[in-house]
């Protein structure tokens, strides 16, 4: 798992040798199973997550009823709003597959950024580039039609179609399992 962190980082800066030692020795990856909750409403954690193999799914309970806001996949991570604000948390992570996950706390980082500035810097492209992500994300769902989110999600992350329950990916979407099923078929009649 290693080289797969390695290959993403790449994508920003080259490791020196003594810096991928650093990240090895900090034993930060973890193995989850599948329906593993790792952050609860009402808890407080100091734990951010980022997904090198498997997928997590981030939701509310409202009103008795499950509200997905967001799937987290390879390359992707979630440092919950409670590790940053000190509060407990205000919904629910979990992992829908297995999952091998890198788990750092405030503590680790601070330690690897005394250690080596340079992942500081990293840390701050890559939130910068999935913070316009996010945005973006948010920008389109609130100015689409559920069949344009469903369409912006056959183009953008098709993988979900087949690794998530249609029920979380029908709240995802904003739409209830029904509409999911008819807006799936009326869209296969129309090709």
């Amino acid at each position: 798992m290693n080289n797969v962190l390695f290959d993403y980082i790449s994508k920003y800066m080259t490791l020196t040798n003594d810096e991928k030692k650093v990240i090895i020795d900090l034993d930060i990856f973890k193995q989850i199973k599948k329906g593993t909750i790792l952050l609860e409403e009402g808890q407080q954690s100091k734990e951010g997550y980022f997904v090198l193999k498997g997928c997590m799914r981030k939701f509310y309970i409202i009103d008795g009823e499950e509200k997905t806001t967001n799937f987290y996949t390879e390359m992707q991570g979630e440092v919950p709003e409670c590790v940053i604000n000190k509060r407990p948390s205000t919904y629910y992570l979990s992992c829908v597959e297995d999952s091998i996950l890198s788990v750092s706390t405030p503590n680790i980082e601070a330690d690897v950024f005394a250690k080596f500035p340079r992942f500081e810097t990293l840390c701050r492209i890559i939130s910068e580039v999935e913070l316009v992500k996010s945005q973006a994300s948010l920008d389109h769902f609130k100015n689409s039609s559920p069949v344009q989110r469903y369409k912006n999600l056959l183009a953008t992350r098709p993988d979900l179609i087949q690794r998530v329950p249609q029920h979380q990916l029908a709240s995802f979407l904003g739409i209830t399992p029904q509409s999911l099923s008819r807006l799936k078929a009326r869209l296969m009649k129309s090709k």
